[in-house]
């Protein structure tokens, strides 16, 4: 059985472009999509008695927030197979709960009760940081969104923890028809260039060999599985949060991991994802990485 798409929806623009993003990408992959609202009506009803016998008007919402999702779906690509469900649970655990059997989450970057002003809604963030599949936050430019560039970046990172991370890259890239830059950051030790400065050159000539080499041995294996995919590789000297937000501008999608470490709490991001997620031109997926 295909695992599907599943689509955080709560009736905001933002959630509505998620959407039409995730039609499109399940179409490119062959997958179905699941539409999913949170909502606590149930909860908070069965909670105190109440002699009212019309709907409440939450629960009237909730179905047509999916409904109208579902019709919304199916307009836009009819060979797309849809569904929908409201789940009595706040957003951040109904998305995570679905996401333990889905390709990946797809979520839009501000909700109905979005702060003006904050660049990613907490939903977002925290579902990112914290599921088990990969996360996409669709967020930029138009352009971006709707594929104009047809270009995927995938930032690469240690070759020992980067597999999950390459590979779906590249079957993005592959759906798409798309080429695929893997870009790895650099840096010279700054000593290097402070306490010798005539082998400066040198020595960042041997630390960018060096990097292309674990670029190459991290690329290898998803190569050889998706051989029709246009690699480009692109070892590139700065941080690596900046030098992946400036190859967002020209992107359709940009892939990064999140490492997840056992036994940690909380958010785990790092600074390169959470960069991204708030201020990436395109879509960012967050692709959990395991130490």
């Amino acid at each position: 059985m295909q695992l599907p798409l599943v689509v955080g929806v709560d009736g905001s623009d933002s959630s509505l472009q998620a959407l039409d993003w995730a039609v499109d990408e399940a179409a490119r992959h062959g997958l179905p999509v699941r539409l999913v609202h949170a909502s606590l009506w149930e909860r908070y009803e069965a909670a105190r008695p109440s002699l009212r016998t019309d709907r409440p008007a939450e629960e009237v919402m909730a179905e047509h927030i999916i409904a109208s999702g579902i019709e919304r779906a199916r307009l836009r690509n009819p060979e797309v197979k849809v569904s929908g469900d409201v789940q009595p649970d706040d957003a951040v655990s109904a998305l995570l709960q679905a996401g333990s059997e889905s390709y990946a989450l797809v979520t839009g970057s501000r909700g109905r009760g979005g702060i003006a002003g904050l660049l990613l809604g907490s939903v977002s963030l925290t579902v990112a940081a914290r599921a088990v599949c990969p996360v996409i936050v669709v967020r930029g430019a138009d352009q971006n969104r709707q594929g104009l560039f047809g270009r995927v970046v995938v930032g690469v990172g240690d070759p020992a923890t980067s597999t999950g991370v390459v590979r779906f890259a590249f079957r993005a890239a592959e759906a798409r028809g798309s080429a695929l830059d893997a870009v790895r950051a650099w840096r010279s030790p700054a000593h290097e260039r402070v306490d010798r400065p005539l082998l400066a050159d040198d020595a960042a000539s041997a630390h960018e060999e060096r990097v292309t080499t674990n670029l190459t041995d991290a690329l290898d294996q998803a190569m050889r599985e998706h051989p029709e995919v246009e690699v480009r590789r692109r070892p590139v000297e700065g941080p690596a949060h900046r030098v992946l937000l400036h190859a967002s501008a020209e992107a359709d999608l940009i892939v990064v991991g999140a490492l997840r470490r056992h036994g940690h709490f909380g958010l785990q991001l790092g600074r390169v994802a959470h960069a991204l997620l708030h201020y990436s031109t395109c879509p960012v997926a967050v692709v959990p990485r395991r130490t």
